[in-house]
C-alpha cells in the first residue's frame, strides 16, 4: 500500500484546520491537510458571523469575496417582543463584524494554507490510525484509492466529539447538556427593520439557546436557532419552523437552504494534547459557551497550534509534555474566559420568559458607551438581582 510521509497531518479543513496548517507550514513544518468533503466549506455549518477585531488580531485582511454583509448594530429581543437596539451611532461595538460566505471563506483559508506550503487533499477520508514508533500512520481513502500517511504529529480538526482525538487517546465525547442541536435556513424575502443589524431572540422560542437572524443582504439572512435536548422534547428543526412562522421578519420569507448540526457549548476541553496528537477548533471545544460562536477562536487556536507544532518538529519532540505548551496558551487566551461565559449560560437557563421581559425593560433605561459580550453581562448583573447573586463575582 502506498505510504506518504510528512511532519504534520491535519485532518479537517475548516477554519481551525486551515489556520493550523498555515502557521505550521509558515514556520517550517512539512504539512498535509486532508478533508473528507469534495468542496471545502460546503455545506456550511454555522450562522457565518465573525468579529472584525478577531480577524485583525490574526492579520487576516477582509476580502469582498467572502464578506456577505458588514454589520453596524445588534438587536436583542425578549419573549414578549420588547427589544433593545445597539448600533454604532449610540455605542462602540468592539465585537461588530461581518457575515461571511463560509463556502468562500473556508476555501480562502485553505488556499492561504496552500500558499504557505501545506499540501491539500480533498475527498480524502481518514479511516483510522495506529502508532508506529514515534509517529502515527493514518489509513486514508481517496476516491477508490486506499493509502496511508505517516506523520510525526496528527491534528484533529474534525469537529465536535473528534474521532481523531479519540483515536489518539483523548476524551472528546460530550454530555447532552454541552451540545446544542442547531437548525438554520438561509432565506430570501425577509422584512428586516435594519438589514445591517444582527438579531437575537431569547426565551422559550429556543430552549437552552437562542434564535438568530443574521442578514446577508437587504432581504436575505441566515435564520436559525440552537436548543439543548435536555430542555425540550421538540427538535431544533421543529422549533425553527415555529419561529419562522411567528416572527414578523420571516413569516413571508422563503428558505433556499437548510443546515443542521451540533454546536459544542461546554467550553474548552480539559485535555487537548497527547503524544503526537493535538485537537483544535470545535474538536477542542473552542466555541464560546454563551454565544455558540467559534470561527474567531478556531482561527486563533489554529495559529497557536501551528506555531507550537512547528517548534516541536524542529526540536524532534512530539510528546504530550512538549505539545502541552499549546494547551496552556489556549487556556490562558481562550479557555479561562469561556469558564465565565459557561456560568452565564447556566444562569440564563434558569431565567423564565417573564424575567427576561423584565430584564429587557430594565435595559431600556441603561446608557452604554461600548458593548461586547462581557459588557452586556455586566449590565445584566446591574439590572437583575438574580444575576447579581449568581454572576456578580465573575465579571
Amino acid at each position: 500500500m502506498k505510504l506518504i510521509e510528512t511532519d504534520v497531518l491535519v485532518i479537517g479543513a475548516g477554519p481551525a484546520g486551515s489556520s493550523t496548517a498555515k502557521h505550521a507550514a509558515l514556520n517550517g513544518a512539512d504539512v498535509i491537510m486532508i478533508d473528507r468533503k469534495s468542496e471545502i466549506g460546503a455545506p456550511k455549518r454555522c450562522a457565518e458571523g465573525v468579529s472584525k477585531e478577531g480577524l485583525k488580531k490574526l492579520g487576516i485582511e477582509p476580502n469582498p469575496r467572502w464578506i456577505a454583509r458588514e454589520l453596524s448594530g445588534v438587536r436583542l429581543v425578549a419573549p414578549n417582543g420588547t427589544d433593545v437596539w445597539l448600533n454604532e451611532e449610540k455605542v462602540k461595538l468592539p465585537e461588530a463584524g461581518y457575515i461571511l460566505e463560509r463556502k468562500v471563506f473556508d476555501k480562502h483559508m485553505a488556499m492561504d494554507a496552500a500558499r504557505a506550503g501545506a499540501k491539500i487533499m480533498v475527498k480524502t477520508l481518514a479511516r483510522g490510525m495506529r502508532k508506529d514508533g514515534d509517529a502515527y500512520i493514518v489509513s486514508c481513502q481517496r476516491m477508490d484509492e486506499d493509502f496511508e500517511i505517516k506523520a510525526k504529529i496528527i491534528v484533529g480538526a474534525d469537529g465536535p466529539e473528534s474521532r481523531v482525538g479519540r483515536w489518539g487517546g483523548l476524551k472528546t465525547s460530550l454530555k447532552p447538556k454541552n451540545m446544542e442541536s442547531c437548525a438554520q435556513f438561509e432565506m430570501a424575502g425577509l422584512e428586516l427593520e435594519d438589514p445591517y443589524s444582527i438579531e437575537f431572540y431569547f426565551g422559550s422560542v429556543s430552549p437552552g439557546g437562542y434564535a438568530w437572524i443574521f442578514p446577508k443582504g437587504d432581504d436575505i439572512a441566515n435564520v436559525g436557532l440552537g436548543v439543548l435536548t435536555t430542555e425540550t422534547d421538540k427538535t431544533a428543526y421543529q422549533h425553527l419552523l415555529e419561529f419562522v412562522e411567528n416572527c414578523p421578519a420571516t413569516k413571508n420569507a422563503q428558505a433556499v437552504e437548510l443546515n443542521v448540526g451540533g454546536d459544542p457549548v461546554g467550553g474548552m476541553l480539559k485535555h487537548l494534547v497527547a503524544d503526537n496528537v493535538l485537537i483544535v477548533g470545535d474538536a477542542a471545544g473552542h466555541v464560546n459557551p454563551l454565544t455558540g460562536g467559534g470561527i474567531n477562536t478556531a482561527l486563533e487556536a489554529g495559529m497557536y497550534a501551528g506555531e507550537v507544532i512547528a517548534a516541536a518538529i524542529k526540536e524532534g519532540d512530539y510528546s504530550e509534555k512538549r505539545l502541552k505548551e499549546y494547551q496552556d496558551i489556549c487556556k490562558e487566551n481562550i479557555g479561562d474566559s469561556f469558564v465565565k461565559y459557561a456560568k452565564t449560560k447556566d444562569y440564563l437557563l434558569s431565567v423564565s420568559d417573564e424575567e427576561l421581559n423584565k430584564i429587557a425593560d430594565a435595559f431600556q433605561e441603561i446608557e452604554l458607551d461600548s458593548i461586547s459580550t462581557k459588557e452586556l453581562i455586566k449590565v445584566l448583573v446591574k439590572v437583575s438581582p438574580k444575576a447579581l447573586v449568581k454572576l456578580g463575582k465573575i465579571f
